[in-house]
């Protein structure tokens, strides 16, 4: 019982990150049509920014953490507003090399910045646990699911009980009708692409602690893809649960099978839930009749 609690809790922790990524490449999708494949580099940034401020600045946590935020939010606003927006009407493909593209600018730059060594930094929960059913769990991984859980309710109440929220339904439906009702759809695009850098530079935030402070972070967007297919492409509950999902069998994979499963079981779930069951959890059918 003491190893299957500290398997959840780190498996819904680490799950917790994942959905929020993929939650965040929903978001972004939903408003240009563009799959954000600089996701996982904004977060790898985020950290970096992190280490700088909290570390190098000797910011405390929490002032930190509200300038990276800030920062790599207003990066994705110009990011979609001076980039993005000029591809509009190009094929999907564009956006897609684009936005890698990006990636690997952003990676490059923060090599070059920072370098290319690991590093760390604490947080106000580092090396402080808790006892649960017998099993202890670190504080932070508590704190991560609890952080996961109050953005996902934030996100829903801004989605479904503000009129910006509803103006970005109507946006993800039909562009020109929503242009043609009033809604400035380009300066509407930003935001949402400014709130998904938001929520990257929390998830970069609150997974290094647990890992390191690494170019290699920018991994956590395959993880996040394929929760995104697992819970369904388009929908924001599928990507929470897909990430949950995969974050849970990582850690079981990594204690109960073979040496080097738990790194490829991600990428197992994705080729699988492609060829067995390509809507996935909770996505759409769009099948044909023919």
């Amino acid at each position: 019982m003491t190893q299957l609690t500290q398997l959840i809790v780190q498996g819904i922790s680490t799950g917790a990150i994942y959905g929020l990524v993929a939650l965040g490449l929903v978001l972004s999708y939903k408003a240009t049509e563009v799959l954000n494949f600089a996701q996982g580099d904004i977060v790898m940034l985020s950290a970096f920014l992190g280490w700088g401020f909290i570390v190098g600045a000797g910011l405390p946590f929490w002032p930190g953490l509200v300038i990276v935020v800030a920062i790599t939010a207003a990066l994705s606003f110009l990011l979609e507003a001076k980039i993005m927006r000029r591809i509009v009407g190009r094929p999907q493909f564009a956006g897609v090399m684009l936005t890698i593209g990006i990636g690997f600018m952003i990676r490059g730059a923060v090599s070059m910045f920072f370098g290319p060594e690991s590093r760390s930094y604490t947080t106000p929960w580092t090396g402080q646990s808790i006892q649960i059913t017998g099993g202890v769990v670190a504080e932070l991984n508590l704190v991560i699911i609890g952080a996961a859980m109050g953005v996902t309710a934030l996100l829903y109440v801004f989605l479904r009980r503000t009129v910006l929220g509803v103006a970005v339904h109507a946006t993800s439906q039909n562009q020109l009708a929503a242009y043609l009702c009033g809604v400035r759809v380009k300066r509407l695009n930003s935001i949402v692409w400014a709130i998904s850098g938001a929520i990257a530079a929390w998830c970069g935030l609150l997974l290094a602690p647990i890992t390191l402070v690494d170019l290699g972070l920018w991994f956590v967007m395959l993880k996040a893809l394929a929760a995104l297919v697992l819970g369904g492409f388009g929908s924001a509950p599928g990507a929470v649960i897909g990430g949950l999902l995969i974050g849970l069998l990582e850690q079981f994979a990594g204690v109960y099978l073979s040496d080097g499963v738990k790194d490829v079981t991600p990428y197992l779930v994705l080729i699988a839930v492609l060829m067995l069951y390509p809507r996935g959890i909770l996505g759409e059918s769009h099948g044909r009749r023919v």
